[in-house]
């Protein structure tokens, strides 16, 4: 064999080792990308989701806008009669985007203003069952007038209660929302307060179906029977599952509520619940409820150790929810930050001109602390509700919202002052 077909033999081995080697890489990294593409990775590259991939037809895409919806079933939830479902179909037929489990939808109601004719009012409700390419389910609670108040009662829960009926059409934006239960198989903590429970309902029935195998529990808090909601298809639902638990958790019970037959808890869910049903494991913790709720539970969490990436909440209602900062500056600390910012916030409408308090979640926390009415509804960059023009200057969002404001405006409730700032509010 001479040199030169001896050097040619090698080149070619090399040649196929080297083509070998990277077909096997690209064969892998397409693998991963595919993966990931789908949205079937987990952060740290190992798979986090093992069911059948499904593929969206056209028609499945989302849509931008407000889109006709016809109720096709209005369902009583309660004993109390104060809650009711709708079911949703798109009045063009085409089949429905699927969502996260614990989201929401957006609604564009006209409903009677007080001085005669009809008003345009936004409104945000949680998506309460799992994803189906059929239809999209609401439950919505009425709400009454507070006692001894002169505020009147929910004018869209009451107009939704009163005036919808199986056959109307609804104007809905698609689903949005950053409160959804993520597809790890991490163990699950649902904690409900209330109608809190709707898009722990969407996370539950979802979780069941889709991941069988992972361990949940719900806490689910209100006064007594006659508030509970679908008391039967979760007891069906805790009866088929055994790695789902189920406590019904009373503050007032009625006098026929029994113990342990009617609910397994008499007192509101706190910390010390916890301690005795939980297992040392490490849970993801997703409350929802009213602002009492939320304000004390939150905290509590994390004072037990949960970690701050374990709790997820969504409040209903103008709640602020402090979280702990594991360096939280001192009170002096704060001031002298806040004064070498130099940032202002100048309401003209209001002809307010305040010193931006860095500690201060958003914009609209930041207004109502200081006595500035904003109009809002969902209260976390979904339904454009508090969108406001912005005069001069800059703002910046920690995420980008769901709702794209217009040009020059801004959505006061997730954004705050890049700058000094003035705002048509």
């Amino acid at each position: 064999m001479t040199s030169l077909r001896l050097l040619l033999w090698i080149v070619f081995g090399i040649t196929l080792q080297l083509g070998t080697f990277l077909g096997v890489a690209f064969w892998r990294h397409w693998r991963e990308f595919s993966a990931l593409k789908s949205g079937l990775v987990a952060a740290d590259g190992a798979t986090a989701w093992n069911g059948p991939l499904v593929v969206q037809q056209p028609g499945h895409e989302s849509w931008v806008g407000f889109r006709p919806f016809r109720v096709v079933r209005k369902v009583i939830e309660d004993q109390a009669e104060s809650i009711r479902s709708f079911y949703l179909e798109p009045e063009d037929g085409q089949p429905l985007p699927s969502f996260k489990p614990g989201q929401f939808l957006t609604f564009r109601l006209e409903v009677p203003a007080a001085t005669g004719g009809l008003e345009p009012i936004v409104r945000c409700y949680s998506l309460s069952d799992a994803p189906t390419p059929d239809y999209y389910r609401i439950s919505i609670k009425r709400v009454p007038a507070p006692p001894a108040s002169s505020w009147p009662p929910g004018r869209s829960s009451t107009y939704l209660h009163d005036h919808i009926e199986v056959g109307d059409l609804l104007q809905v934006r698609a689903p949005a929302g950053h409160f959804y239960l993520d597809r790890s198989d991490a163990p699950v903590v649902l904690v409900a307060g209330g109608i809190g429970i709707t898009p722990l309902l969407s996370m539950l029935n979802w979780s069941l179906a889709e991941q069988p195998g992972r361990e949940i529990w719900l806490f689910y808090g209100v006064r007594n029977s006659r508030e509970l909601i679908m008391k039967a298809h979760l007891e069906a639902l805790a009866t088929a599952h055994p790695n789902f638990h189920l406590r019904l958790c009373f503050s007032q019970p009625l006098p026929d509520d029994q113990l342990s037959r009617d609910y397994q808890h008499q007192g509101r869910m706190d910390i010390p619940l916890f301690r005795q049903e939980l297992r040392l494991r490490p849970y993801h913790f997703y409350v929802c409820g009213p602002t009492p709720l939320m304000e004390t539970l939150i905290p509590a969490l994390e004072d037990w150790g949960v970690p701050a990436a374990h709790i997820h909440f969504e409040a209903f209602g103008p709640a602020s929810i402090k979280r702990q900062q594991p360096d939280a500056l001192s009170g002096a600390e704060t001031l002298a930050q806040e004064t070498a910012s130099g940032i202002l916030v100048n309401f003209a409408k209001s002809g307010r001109q305040l010193a931006w308090q860095s500690g201060t979640a958003n914009l609209l926390e930041f207004a109502e602390a200081n006595g500035i009415s904003i109009n809002s509804g969902c209260r976390a960059g979904g339904c454009g509700s508090c969108q406001t023009r912005i005069a001069s200057g800059a703002v910046s969002y920690r995420q980008a919202p769901d709702f794209d404001p217009e040009p020059g405006t801004c959505l006061m409730c997730v954004c705050t002052p890049k700058t000094s700032v003035t705002l048509e509010a």
